[in-house]
This record gives structure tokens, sequence and C-alpha cells, in this order.
């Protein structure tokens, strides 16, 4: 099989392998970025219980590695036959709740880097302390941050990788099939490269699309 014919067959398998992976990361980031931003509010939370609580879930993730958590979630849950987690969803609860962790932190970051007098002049005008981290703090917040978490989002979207050895049919292991089918690893995984750094470059100009039009307001 030629160089062309290589491609021509493996290329529509390999967006279908895409599509899966985008499936994944866009609800995970999603998930991810709510996760983070309750627990970024728990370690702000004057309750000390709170602080601790989201202080251990913090540090435990990120203290493991991304791989052992999805077997945790994957094997480890579904092995308790409470639940059945099929490998698509553990998939998407271990990125979210990876990347959760460390939006907790950027998010606690961009919070704490707010003077205290914006929330101080927010409730002098009447607004409650929960309006003022709503309409006052977080906007301003999130301009700091933004360019942060188009960080982290890439690297959950290259962890999703990782899933392919639960089983889940995304890029990679699209990748590893066809490779192994076609028997031109080479030119397979140049193509999954390529696929992944046009969509982490497309998601880098977004970003800063998004960056641009915050900065203009």
């Amino acid at each position: 099989m030629n160089r062309v014919d290589v491609i021509t067959s493996a290329f529509p398998i390999l967006l279908e392998g895409l599509k899966v992976t985008l499936y994944i990361f866009v609800i995970a980031i999603i998930l991810g970025f709510i996760i983070g931003l309750a627990v970024a509010l728990l370690r702000l939370a004057p309750l000390k219980i709170l602080n601790w609580v989201a202080k251990i879930y913090v540090d435990a993730i990120r203290g493991t590695p991304f791989i052992v958590q999805l077997f945790f979630i994957y094997f480890g849950i579904n092995s308790l036959q409470i639940i059945s987690l099929n490998n698509t969803t553990a998939g998407i609860i271990t990125v979210a709740i990876n990347a959760g962790a460390y939006f907790s932190e950027i998010i606690r970051a961009g919070i704490q880097s707010i003077d205290k007098g914006q929330t101080e002049a927010a409730r002098s005008i009447g607004l409650t302390s929960v309006q003022s981290m709503r309409f006052v703090v977080l906007p301003q917040a999130f301009r700091r941050m933004l360019p942060t978490i188009t960080n982290q989002s890439i690297i959950s979207l290259k962890d999703t990788s990782l899933l392919s050895v639960i089983g889940i049919a995304d890029l990679t292991q699209q990748g590893q099939i066809q490779a192994s089918a076609t028997f031109e690893a080479f030119k397979i995984w140049l193509i999954v490269g390529v696929i992944y750094f046009v969509v982490i470059y497309l998601l880098t100009i977004l970003a800063n699309f998004v960056e641009r039009r915050f900065q203009l307001r």
C-alpha cells in the first residue's frame, strides 16, 4: 500500500476517533471548570473544615498520576459492583476530576489577585457577598486566569490520549488500530500527531480571540 492509499484509508477512521476525543474533552472541561470553581470557593470559605476537604481533594489529584486515577475510577469503582461505569463515562469523569483540581488552584489564585477593595466597594453599594463574587470579583479574575486556564485545557486534551488504555475508541486508539492493520506506524502516527497539533493550535487561537475580546471590555 503506497503512502497516499494509507492516508486515504486511515484518515476518515482517525477523524472518527477525533470526534470521540473532542466529545470527551468538551464535556470533561465544562465539568472540570464547574468542579474547579466550587473547590476554589471552598478553599476560600471561612469554615476550616471546608478548606481542609477541598485541600485534600486538590493534593490527592495533583499528587497522583492521571493513569492511576483513570484505573481507580474505571477498574476500582467498577470492582465494587455498586455502580457500573462504561469506559467513556469513566474517561469523562477522570479528565473532569483531574482538570478540576488544577482549575481550582488557577481560579483561587485569580480570585485572590483581585484587590479586596473591589469586594468592599461592591458590598458598600448593597451587593451581597455572593453577588459581589459573581458580578465584581469573578469577571475580573477570569480575565487574568484565562491564559492559564487555556494552558491547563490543552494539557487535559493531551491527557485524553491516555484513555485508549481502557478501550475508548479515541484518536490515539484508532491510531494504534490503524498502525497495526497497515504496518505503517510512521505514517499513521505522523498523521495522528498532525491532527493533535492542528486541534491544539486552533484551540489556542480561539482562546487568544476570547482573551482579546475580554480585554476590550
